[in-house]
This record gives structure tokens, sequence and C-alpha cells, in this order.
């Protein structure tokens, strides 16, 4: 058996994959019972109606917050790992570490900076 021979299972599970999401999307779209009503069309909160305007402006800051703790949740993510096989590692992987957590604090200085005030 070749090598290429033993990688079509592979090749045929990445087109069934990748396949799945536009006939499923396309199956819904054209399979599905079309009756637009006008009780379709109200906006559902909860049960309750909804009270305003639906679409709200938000500050950048929020998504700017949230990036920056989806960065902090993933350094601190790699802390661990590395906290782990601190005893197993070279010292030029060390010093990778911590030029790594000097670029975070670096980061972190100057996000301070750049703020006035935290408003968290």
């Amino acid at each position: 058996m070749s090598l290429v021979v033993s990688y079509i299972p592979l090749a045929v599970l990445g087109v069934l994959a990748l396949g799945f999401a536009p006939l499923a999307w396309w199956m819904s779209r054209f399979l599905r019972p079309n009756k637009p009503t006008s009780w379709q069309d109200k906006t559902y909160e909860c049960g309750s109606e909804p009270i305003g305007v639906a679409r709200v402006q938000f500050r950048f800051q929020y998504y700017a917050y949230g990036i920056i703790f989806l960065v902090f949740d993933l350094v601190a993510t790699f802390l661990m790992i590395w906290t782990i096989a601190y005893s197993a590692l070279s010292t030029t992987a060390t010093i990778f570490v911590l030029v790594f957590l000097g670029m975070l604090l670096l980061g972190v200085s100057y996000a301070l900076k750049k703020e006035e005030f935290v408003w968290i």
C-alpha cells in the first residue's frame, strides 16, 4: 500500500467536513416552508415586548477590554504550561519565556499609560 492510498480516508473525511456546512445551508434555505407573517417580524426578548430601539451604540472600550481579556487568558494558559514544565526547560526556553513576560509587561504598562483612568 502506497503512502497516498493510506491518506484517502483522511481526504474523504475532509471533503465531507467541508461540504457539510454548505449542504446544511442549502437544505435549510430551499426545503423550508416560506410563509412569512407579521408575528415572525416582531422582536422576541424573553417573553416580553421590547421597550425602545434595539440598536444601541457601545463604546469601543468594551471591545478593547474584551480582546485584552482574551489575550491575558491565553497568556495565563501559556504561563501554567510553562510552570508545569519549568524544570525540564533549557536556558534558551527560559530566556524566551522571560522575553515573553517582558513584552507582556510592556503591553500592560502601555495600556495603563494610554488610559487616563481605569473604569472597569
